[in-house]
């Protein structure tokens, strides 16, 4: 029997991207979400996780800034992170 313990935060979280998109297994790691691409991959094709408040089994679905993702409990906010802030 395997057990998973995963921390739950029902707060939502605003998650800042750089690029036009990121696809959703790999957002699900920036977010901290899961621990690996495996994981995610694994966890959206067995219908656990939500973009804009419906179930995605589509691991290469494109999240643009604005898009709510749901897992676990925890929803994730994409963002557009502020160009501005990040120069030198």
């Amino acid at each position: 029997m395997k057990v998973r313990v995963r921390k739950i935060n029902p707060a939502e979280q605003t998650i800042p991207i750089t690029t036009e998109y990121i696809k959703l297994e790999s957002f699900l790691k920036l977010a901290n979400a899961v621990e690996s691409g495996g994981m995610a991959k694994n966890f959206i094709l067995n219908r656990e996780v939500t973009v804009n408040g419906e179930i995605c089994t589509m691991r290469g679905k494109k999240l643009r800034p604005g898009d709510r993702v749901g897992f676990d409990g925890a929803v994730y906010l994409v963002s557009q992170e502020d160009r501005e802030s990040t120069r030198l």
